[in-house]
């Protein structure tokens, strides 16, 4: 049975109700692996061990979603998107407040005038560098992520209450805009976001740039508007490192801003890139510490074969002033071969490399690679992953 079909059946038991002029698809990825890593903390923080494990979403996060559009006439659709992650080692939602946690939107599409949507929407960093970044990429993935994630290029989070503009394609450039509101009475700034991008694609040209900006005018943690534009918790994040237990990212400080670009180019069947990243830190976690993060990433990409794809990525990251003494800074370098057995079905094998460098008492100064349960108990960490990936 075909799987629009499927999708329609149960949409209809949901909503009670079925249309035949609206189209709805079922569509997902399932991505589960083993995992090894040289180490890491125990969870009373003891010394590093080694660790291998099974693990979801060793490239890209698992998840499904139901996509639709009803045909409103004129080139006018109404269309809607939901999209749930889960993990694939226990069938848990990977959010446990949230049924369709990675997207939940509704919205008109012309195909002269772009989409207007509201919802729960990736911002411009996602929707335009992260494609030239091998972590916003099927070539890369979660363990690519520059260090923390900070620029959200791994799509980390999401926005809430967000109204999200969408231009359709002008020979090659494309452009959008979002607006997460707070939602809260009497404090319009705490916990907003807002964002723009755009895209450039001519021949074997691919450019890209974003900007997001986050505000919380929260006094402590504790204040953190819930209900706001971000309110995702960071599991293996800054918050995390630097703070007992995991907060929204709202806390972290009372503004951040997360600009930068990249660009890809197509020689055959190799793909070249590089991206820039900046994110600034306003009060991090109210203390009055600002600070910065800069991340340079050159990566490649090379289809070997129709089958076979390879793809390498270097990443140079430095902060500024931050807690403690001394500017870290990383060196990362990723790696991974894929093997298609179909169109659907691939197997693969990924490692990364990090070591980070910094004075000894800076709570920054031991590496942690993205997608890691927890950090290293030293400077350097090596993690490996063969998995299977399979989408519908």
């Amino acid at each position: 049975m075909k799987k629009t079909v499927i999708a329609g059946a149960a949409l209809a038991t949901l909503a009670g109700t079925a249309h035949a002029q609206t189209s709805v698809t079922l569509y997902g990825l399932i991505d589960a692996g083993l995992t090894y890593t040289n180490s890491q903390i125990t969870g009373t923080g003891a010394g590093g061990h080694s660790n291998w494990q099974m693990t979801s979403g060793g490239v890209q996060y698992s998840r499904w979603g139901l996509r639709g559009a009803e045909d409103l006439g004129g080139g006018l659709q109404a269309i809607f998107t939901l999209e749930n992650g889960f993990n694939v080692n226990n069938g848990q939602f990977s959010s446990s407040n949230r049924i369709f946690n990675r997207l939940a939107y509704v919205g008109v599409s012309s195909r002269d005038f772009g989409s207007l949507t509201l919802g729960r929407q990736t911002d411009g960093m996602v929707d335009f560098v992260a494609p030239l970044s091998l972590t916003g990429t099927p070539y890369g993935g979660i363990h690519f992520a520059h260090p923390f994630d900070v620029d959200n290029l791994n799509d980390s989070f999401q926005i809430n209450n967000s109204v999200k503009y969408q231009s359709p394609n002008f020979a090659g450039f494309k452009l959008g805009a979002l607006y997460g509101f707070s939602n809260q009475a009497g404090g319009f700034a705490n916990n907003r976001a807002y964002s723009v991008g755009m895209s450039y694609m001519w021949g074997p040209l691919n450019f890209g740039a974003g900007y997001l900006h986050l505000n919380n005018s929260a006094g402590t943690p504790a204040q953190v508007n819930a209900n706001g534009a971000v309110t995702d918790t960071l599991g293996t994040s800054l918050s995390g490192l630097l703070t007992p237990t995991a907060v929204p990212l709202g806390a972290l400080s009372s503004r951040q801003q997360t600009w930068g670009g990249g660009v890809n180019y197509a020689f055959g069947p190799l793909v070249a890139g590089l991206v820039y990243t900046q994110t600034n830190l306003t009060q991090l976690f109210q203390s009055g510490v600002s600070t910065h993060f800069q991340n340079y990433e050159g990566n490649l990409r090379y289809a070997l074969t129709p089958a076979v794809m390879l793809a390498a990525a270097y990443t140079y990251s430095r902060a500024g002033a931050s807690a403690g003494s001394g500017a870290p800074h990383w060196n990362q370098v990723s790696a991974l071969a894929d093997y298609n057995l179909s169109k659907r079905t691939d197997v693969y094998l990924q490692s990364t490399w990090q070591s980070v460098s910094t004075s000894s008492n800076n709570p920054l100064g031991v590496a942690w690679i993205n997608g890691v349960s927890s950090p290293a108990s030293t400077k350097n960490q090596v993690e490996a992953t063969v998995g299977l990936r399979h989408r519908f």
